[in-house]
């Protein structure tokens, strides 16, 4: 069996990590054994909940331990097997960690992938974990009507830029939040939303409300702290929250005081925490859904990836720090 580079947790950190709280190490690749099959990795996503298993906390999650090697989806491609459903070739996404291989079981979360449906990258993008989340948490939880106002934080952000457009298709004003002019051009002009509200301008509350001047039936929140401060009393009556993340908070060392609940009763907003474990059932119609979107041409998508394995450290600081642009991912050895 191969040797295994990987990417460990060293420490765990205070606040925002740092380079020095991950380990690149190299260790031996366990045998097989019946039923499953050695994955090489050819691309690994890189999210913002991988700040909260970095932590030794309760979560949906389960904590990464000191010494182990980060977790994340990654797609790859079997290379040796003793499984009888997947076997050389085959191309697999699923649950793995930040190393060169992973070991797959069918039984587990590994399914196999079509590269011929849509290409390697875009099963961690619109085909993978943020296309769920997007589609499942607009979709099916949000209830986008036509004529709504709907506003994504991260816009820009692989997660956002999905939920805008699957709103923009249901026919909704859709206006996103994003940081910097560049992005929110992106959004607007070449993914098509209404408005992009750039935070990083200094005027977010005002320019909200220009934005959203009947205010917001939806919101479908990725960031949470000033952000969310800013969205939650243009909140309208009977409108509904979706919470799908909450970066702006993921390093906070202290609780955040929250939004003003008044604002809840008051407008009867209805407020679901939303994690895509819950609704495993469902992503084999997310997937279809957006693959037929994709390949209609109504869903555009953005990848920022860095190539090099040692390289996943700097690019998850640089995305908990909004710099990356797009679905971030590694590129392995080895990918096309």
């Amino acid at each position: 069996m191969p040797a295994n580079q990987m990417i460990l947790l060293k420490r765990r950190p205070v606040g925002m990590p740092t380079e020095a709280d991950f380990e690149l190490s190299e260790r031996g690749t366990a045998e097989l054994a019946d039923g499953e099959a050695l994955v090489k990795t050819l691309y690994l996503s890189l999210d913002p909940y991988m700040r909260g298993i970095m932590d030794e906390k309760d979560s949906y999650i389960p904590p990464v331990k000191v010494g182990e090697a980060m977790r994340g989806h990654v797609v790859g491609i079997v290379v040796e097997s003793r499984s009888a459903t997947l076997v050389p070739g085959d191309h697999v996404h699923g649950m793995g960690g930040w190393q060169h291989y992973n070991i797959a079981t069918p039984a587990g979360t590994w399914r196999k992938v079509d590269p011929a449906l849509a290409p390697l990258p875009a099963w961690l993008g619109p085909l993978g974990l943020p296309g769920w989340t997007a589609y499942i948490g607009l979709m099916d939880l949000a209830s986008p009507k036509p004529g709504e106002t709907v506003v994504v934080s991260s816009a820009a952000g692989a997660v956002g830029t999905v939920a805008g457009q699957l709103a923009r298709i249901a026919g909704c004003r859709v206006v996103g939040i994003a940081g910097g002019p560049d992005k929110c051009h992106y959004v607007v002009d070449e993914v098509g939303f209404d408005a992009c509200v750039d935070y990083k301008a200094g005027n977010l509350i005002r320019d909200l409300a220009k934005a959203t001047p009947d205010g917001i039936d939806i919101n479908f929140e990725n960031v949470g702290g000033a952000v969310l401060d800013a969205v939650w009393p243009r909140m309208n009556r009977h409108s509904r929250a979706v919470v799908s993340g909450l970066i702006a908070q993921y390093n906070q060392t202290a609780p955040s005081p929250g939004p003003d609940w008044s604002t809840l009763l008051r407008n009867r907003i209805n407020v679901r925490g939303f994690i895509i474990s819950d609704h495993v059932a469902e992503i084999p119609n997310a997937v279809q859904q957006v693959a037929t979107l994709l390949r209609e041409g109504k869903i555009r998508t953005r990848d920022d990836i860095v190539d090099g394995l040692d390289k996943a450290p700097s690019a998850f600081i640089g995305m908990l720090n909004g710099k990356n642009f797009g679905k971030l991912m590694v590129r392995l050895a080895g990918a096309e």
